[in-house]
Protein backbone atom coordinates (compact mmCIF):
# COMPACT_ATOMS: atom_id res chain seq x y z
CA UNK A 1 0.00 0.00 0.00
CA UNK A 2 1.29 3.45 -0.92
CA UNK A 3 0.90 5.69 2.12
CA UNK A 4 1.46 8.78 -0.04
CA UNK A 5 4.18 10.16 2.20
CA UNK A 6 6.60 11.25 -0.52
CA UNK A 7 7.81 14.81 0.09
CA UNK A 8 6.06 15.00 3.47
CA UNK A 9 8.31 16.21 6.28
CA UNK A 10 8.15 14.45 9.63
CA UNK A 11 9.60 15.13 13.08
CA UNK A 12 9.84 12.19 15.50
CA UNK A 13 10.99 12.90 19.04
CA UNK A 14 12.93 10.23 20.91
CA UNK A 15 13.73 8.61 17.58
CA UNK A 16 16.98 6.84 18.42
CA UNK A 17 15.54 3.61 19.85
CA UNK A 18 12.42 1.55 20.42
CA UNK A 19 9.08 2.80 19.11
CA UNK A 20 10.50 6.14 17.97
CA UNK A 21 13.23 4.52 15.88
CA UNK A 22 10.75 2.19 14.17
CA UNK A 23 8.30 5.03 13.50
CA UNK A 24 11.10 7.09 11.94
CA UNK A 25 12.26 4.09 9.90
CA UNK A 26 8.78 3.34 8.59
CA UNK A 27 8.07 6.94 7.62
CA UNK A 28 11.46 7.28 5.91
CA UNK A 29 11.10 4.03 3.98
CA UNK A 30 7.66 5.22 2.87
CA UNK A 31 9.30 8.30 1.36
CA UNK A 32 8.93 10.98 4.02
CA UNK A 33 11.77 13.36 4.89
CA UNK A 34 12.35 12.52 8.55
CA UNK A 35 14.08 14.39 11.36
CA UNK A 36 14.71 12.58 14.65
CA UNK A 37 15.75 14.12 17.94
CA UNK A 38 18.02 12.85 20.68
CA UNK A 39 20.52 14.07 23.25
CA UNK A 40 23.40 11.87 22.13
CA UNK A 41 25.16 12.51 18.82
CA UNK A 42 26.52 8.96 18.84
CA UNK A 43 23.06 7.40 19.22
CA UNK A 44 21.59 9.76 16.63
CA UNK A 45 24.28 8.87 14.10
CA UNK A 46 23.73 5.16 14.75
CA UNK A 47 19.97 5.53 14.28
CA UNK A 48 20.40 7.51 11.05
CA UNK A 49 22.78 4.86 9.67
CA UNK A 50 20.39 2.10 10.70
CA UNK A 51 17.43 3.74 8.94
CA UNK A 52 19.45 4.45 5.81
CA UNK A 53 20.49 0.80 5.71
CA UNK A 54 16.78 -0.08 5.70
CA UNK A 55 16.17 2.08 2.63
CA UNK A 56 15.18 5.35 4.27
CA UNK A 57 16.91 7.92 2.10
CA UNK A 58 15.85 11.20 3.68
CA UNK A 59 16.70 10.91 7.36
CA UNK A 60 18.70 13.21 9.61
CA UNK A 61 19.16 13.74 13.33
CA UNK A 62 19.47 16.82 15.50
CA UNK A 63 21.00 16.87 18.98
CA UNK A 64 18.46 18.70 21.10
CA UNK A 65 16.73 18.33 24.46
CA UNK A 66 13.03 18.78 23.70
CA UNK A 67 12.17 18.51 27.40
CA UNK A 68 13.56 22.03 27.88
CA UNK A 69 12.13 25.22 26.43
CA UNK A 70 15.68 26.14 25.41
CA UNK A 71 15.68 23.18 23.02
CA UNK A 72 12.99 24.65 20.79
CA UNK A 73 14.96 27.38 18.94
CA UNK A 74 17.68 25.02 17.63
CA UNK A 75 15.01 22.53 16.65
CA UNK A 76 13.11 25.21 14.72
CA UNK A 77 16.39 26.10 13.03
CA UNK A 78 16.67 22.47 11.88
CA UNK A 79 13.00 22.22 10.86
CA UNK A 80 11.10 25.46 10.45
CA UNK A 81 7.93 23.62 9.39
CA UNK A 82 6.86 19.99 9.47
CA UNK A 83 3.88 18.17 8.00
CA UNK A 84 3.91 15.34 10.54
CA UNK A 85 4.76 15.69 14.24
CA UNK A 86 5.10 12.49 16.26
CA UNK A 87 5.37 13.25 19.99
CA UNK A 88 6.99 9.97 20.98
CA UNK A 89 9.48 10.98 23.67
CA UNK A 90 8.55 9.57 27.05
CA UNK A 91 9.79 8.31 30.40
CA UNK A 92 8.36 5.60 32.64
CA UNK A 93 9.14 3.81 35.89
CA UNK A 94 7.52 1.70 38.58
CA UNK A 95 7.33 3.50 41.94
CA UNK A 96 5.18 3.32 45.05
CA UNK A 97 2.79 6.30 45.18
CA UNK A 98 4.00 7.53 48.59
CA UNK A 99 7.56 7.62 47.24
CA UNK A 100 6.79 9.76 44.18
CA UNK A 101 8.23 13.15 45.09
CA UNK A 102 7.20 16.55 43.78
CA UNK A 103 10.34 16.53 41.66
CA UNK A 104 9.32 13.18 40.17
CA UNK A 105 5.89 14.55 39.25
CA UNK A 106 7.42 17.67 37.69
CA UNK A 107 9.99 15.65 35.78
CA UNK A 108 7.41 13.29 34.31
CA UNK A 109 5.14 16.14 33.28
CA UNK A 110 8.03 17.97 31.67
CA UNK A 111 9.16 14.95 29.64
CA UNK A 112 5.84 13.31 28.79
CA UNK A 113 3.51 16.30 28.56
CA UNK A 114 5.31 19.60 28.12
CA UNK A 115 7.67 18.39 25.39
CA UNK A 116 4.64 17.60 23.22
CA UNK A 117 2.85 20.79 24.22
CA UNK A 118 5.81 22.94 23.19
CA UNK A 119 6.24 21.20 19.85
CA UNK A 120 2.54 21.27 19.04
CA UNK A 121 2.45 24.97 19.91
CA UNK A 122 5.38 25.52 17.55
CA UNK A 123 4.18 23.49 14.55
CA UNK A 124 0.38 23.27 14.74
CA UNK A 125 -0.29 26.87 13.56
CA UNK A 126 1.83 26.32 10.45
CA UNK A 127 -0.08 23.16 9.62
CA UNK A 128 -3.34 25.09 9.81
CA UNK A 129 -1.95 27.86 7.60
CA UNK A 130 -0.72 25.39 4.96
CA UNK A 131 -3.94 23.42 5.11
CA UNK A 132 -2.54 19.97 5.94
CA UNK A 133 -0.85 18.27 8.85
CA UNK A 134 -0.69 15.40 11.29
CA UNK A 135 0.09 15.43 15.00
CA UNK A 136 0.30 12.07 16.75
CA UNK A 137 0.82 11.60 20.48
CA UNK A 138 2.32 8.26 21.55
CA UNK A 139 0.43 7.74 24.79
CA UNK A 140 -0.07 4.38 26.54
CA UNK A 141 -2.72 1.94 27.63
CA UNK A 142 -1.87 3.24 31.10
CA UNK A 143 -3.82 6.38 30.19
CA UNK A 144 -7.00 4.31 30.55
CA UNK A 145 -6.02 1.40 32.81
CA UNK A 146 -4.01 3.05 35.56
CA UNK A 147 -1.23 0.83 36.98
CA UNK A 148 -1.15 1.43 40.75
CA UNK A 149 2.65 1.31 40.70
CA UNK A 150 2.91 3.92 37.89
CA UNK A 151 0.34 6.56 38.84
CA UNK A 152 2.55 9.52 37.90
CA UNK A 153 3.33 8.01 34.50
CA UNK A 154 -0.32 7.15 33.86
CA UNK A 155 -1.44 10.66 34.75
CA UNK A 156 0.86 12.17 32.13
CA UNK A 157 -0.42 9.73 29.53
CA UNK A 158 -4.03 10.65 30.28
CA UNK A 159 -3.06 14.31 29.94
CA UNK A 160 -1.76 13.62 26.44
CA UNK A 161 -5.20 12.38 25.40
CA UNK A 162 -6.78 15.63 26.56
CA UNK A 163 -4.25 17.74 24.69
CA UNK A 164 -4.66 15.75 21.49
CA UNK A 165 -8.45 15.91 21.62
CA UNK A 166 -8.41 19.65 22.28
CA UNK A 167 -6.06 20.29 19.36
CA UNK A 168 -8.23 18.14 17.10
CA UNK A 169 -11.21 20.31 17.96
CA UNK A 170 -9.17 23.39 17.06
CA UNK A 171 -8.55 21.77 13.67
CA UNK A 172 -12.26 21.32 12.98
CA UNK A 173 -13.08 21.58 9.27
CA UNK A 174 -9.45 21.49 8.15
CA UNK A 175 -7.19 18.80 6.72
CA UNK A 176 -5.12 18.78 9.92
CA UNK A 177 -5.70 15.83 12.23
CA UNK A 178 -4.52 15.13 15.78
CA UNK A 179 -4.73 11.63 17.23
CA UNK A 180 -3.33 9.51 20.05
CA UNK A 181 -1.99 5.97 19.95
CA UNK A 182 -2.07 3.68 22.98
CA UNK A 183 0.73 1.11 22.85
CA UNK A 184 0.82 -1.62 25.44
CA UNK A 185 4.08 -2.90 26.95
CA UNK A 186 6.49 -2.72 24.04
CA UNK A 187 9.97 -4.14 23.56
CA UNK A 188 12.46 -1.30 23.86
CA UNK A 189 15.96 -0.44 24.97
CA UNK A 190 15.09 -0.05 28.64
CA UNK A 191 12.35 -2.65 29.00
CA UNK A 192 14.56 -5.44 30.40
CA UNK A 193 15.66 -3.27 33.32
CA UNK A 194 12.06 -2.22 33.94
CA UNK A 195 10.81 -5.81 33.93
CA UNK A 196 13.59 -6.82 36.30
CA UNK A 197 12.61 -3.98 38.64
CA UNK A 198 9.14 -5.50 39.12
CA UNK A 199 10.19 -9.18 39.00
CA UNK A 200 10.23 -11.52 41.98
CA UNK A 201 13.51 -12.92 40.63
CA UNK A 202 15.51 -10.26 38.76
CA UNK A 203 18.26 -12.77 37.91
CA UNK A 204 15.89 -15.08 36.00
CA UNK A 205 16.18 -15.39 32.18
CA UNK A 206 14.49 -12.54 30.26
CA UNK A 207 11.77 -14.79 28.84
CA UNK A 208 10.86 -15.98 32.36
CA UNK A 209 10.73 -12.41 33.65
CA UNK A 210 8.53 -11.38 30.72
CA UNK A 211 6.11 -14.25 31.31
CA UNK A 212 5.89 -13.39 35.02
CA UNK A 213 5.23 -9.74 34.19
CA UNK A 214 2.19 -10.58 32.08
CA UNK A 215 0.93 -13.13 34.57
CA UNK A 216 1.22 -10.87 37.63
CA UNK A 217 1.12 -7.30 36.32
CA UNK A 218 -0.77 -7.39 33.00
CA UNK A 219 -3.06 -10.44 33.22
CA UNK A 220 -5.74 -8.70 31.10
CA UNK A 221 -3.45 -8.71 28.06
CA UNK A 222 -4.86 -10.81 25.25
CA UNK A 223 -1.48 -10.83 23.50
CA UNK A 224 0.46 -12.08 26.56
CA UNK A 225 3.78 -10.95 25.12
CA UNK A 226 5.73 -7.77 24.54
CA UNK A 227 4.59 -5.79 21.51
CA UNK A 228 7.27 -5.27 18.89
CA UNK A 229 8.04 -1.60 18.05
CA UNK A 230 7.28 -2.16 14.37
CA UNK A 231 3.72 -3.18 15.29
CA UNK A 232 3.19 0.31 16.74
CA UNK A 233 5.04 2.03 13.90
CA UNK A 234 2.72 0.53 11.28
CA UNK A 235 -0.31 2.14 12.89
CA UNK A 236 1.45 5.46 13.34
CA UNK A 237 2.55 5.51 9.69
CA UNK A 238 -1.06 5.04 8.59
CA UNK A 239 -2.22 7.87 10.87
CA UNK A 240 0.52 10.08 9.44
CA UNK A 241 -0.62 9.48 5.88
CA UNK A 242 -3.29 11.22 3.78
CA UNK A 243 -5.17 7.90 3.82
CA UNK A 244 -6.24 8.49 7.43
CA UNK A 245 -8.08 11.75 6.68
CA UNK A 246 -11.32 10.64 8.37
CA UNK A 247 -9.59 9.81 11.66
CA UNK A 248 -9.33 12.86 13.91
CA UNK A 249 -9.48 13.35 17.66
CA UNK A 250 -9.29 9.59 18.09
CA UNK A 251 -7.60 7.34 20.62
CA UNK A 252 -6.33 4.28 18.76
CA UNK A 253 -5.41 1.20 20.71
CA UNK A 254 -2.44 -1.03 19.90
CA UNK A 255 -2.12 -2.44 23.42
CA UNK A 256 -2.64 -6.13 22.92
CA UNK A 257 -6.14 -6.14 24.41
CA UNK A 258 -5.18 -4.82 27.84
CA UNK A 259 -8.00 -2.27 27.87
CA UNK A 260 -11.08 -4.30 28.68
CA UNK A 261 -13.71 -2.06 27.10
CA UNK A 262 -15.26 -1.84 23.62
CA UNK A 263 -15.27 1.97 23.45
Amino acid sequence: MDLQLNKKTALVTGGTAGIGLEIARTLAVEGAEVLITGRSRTKLDQAVEDIRASGGKHIRGVVVDVTAAEGLPPLRDAARDVDILVNNLGAYESKAFAEISDDDWQSFFNVNVMSGVRLARAYFPGMLERGWGRIIFISSESALTIPPDMIHYATTKTAQLSIARGLAQLARGTRVTVNSVLPGPTRSEGIVDFLRSVSSNPSAPPETIEAEFFKNHRPASLLQRMIEPQEIASMVAYLASPLSAATNGAVLRAEGGLVNTIS
